[in-house]
C-alpha cells in the first residue's frame, strides 16, 4: 500500500487544489508535482505571477500559502502499479473533515483532473465552490499547455 503526502495547508488557505495521488516521482522526492515534465509548478506559478520554479520545493510551498491556496490530493493510499491515475486500486480517501477544521478560511476547491473530481459532489455539498480543471499530468495531453494555463489561471482568480 503506498501513502501520499500531508497537505501543503494552512489557517488562511482559502483555496484548495486537489489532486488524485502523488505519482511516483513525486512520492520518491516527497514532494508534490515533482515530475519535471508535471506542468503544475509552471502553470501555478504563471497563475500567480510568482517565480515558483526558480525556488526549492520548501519556498514554493510557502509562496503557495502566501497566496492563500493549499494543496493536497484525493486519496491517502493506494496500491497502484506505475503512475497513472487508472491504476489506483484500493484507494483510501484523504479525511477531509480534519481538513476543512484546520483551514476555516477555506471556501473553494480546484480539482486537479477528472480523478480528482471524483470528490466533488462531497465538497459541493458541503458550500465550497468547486471547479474541475484539465490534468496538469504529462499523461494528459488533450490539451495545450497555453489552454491548460488559461483554465487555471482563470480559476484561480475567480475563486481565490
Amino acid at each position: 500500500m503506498l501513502r501520499g503526502l500531508a497537505p501543503v495547508i494552512g489557517p488562511a488557505s482559502r483555496l484548495l487544489v486537489l489532486g488524485s495521488f502523488p505519482g511516483e516521482a513525486s512520492l520518491d522526492a516527497g514532494r508534490y508535482y515533482a515530475h519535471p515534465r508535471n506542468q503544475f509548478w509552471p502553470i501555478l506559478a504563471a497563475a500567480l505571477g510568482q517565480p515558483l520554479l526558480d525556488w526549492p520545493f520548501e519556498r514554493r510551498y510557502r509562496g503557495v500559502l502566501d497566496a492563500g491556496l493549499a494543496i493536497w490530493d484525493v486519496y491517502a493510499g493506494c496500491r497502484r502499479e506505475g503512475s497513472l491515475d487508472s491504476s489506483i486500486r484500493d484507494a483510501a480517501a484523504n479525511d477531509f473533515e480534519s481538513l476543512a477544521r484546520r483551514a476555516p478560511a477555506l471556501r473553494a476547491v480546484l480539482f486537479n483532473g477528472r480523478t480528482a473530481a471524483r470528490s466533488q459532489q462531497w465538497f459541493a455539498a458541503r458550500g465550497f465552490a468547486t471547479r474541475v480543471l484539465p490534468s496538469t499530468s504529462p499523461a494528459y495531453a488533450g490539451m495545450s499547455a497555453a489552454e491548460k494555463l488559461a483554465h487555471w489561471s482563470e480559476a484561480i482568480a475567480a475563486l481565490r
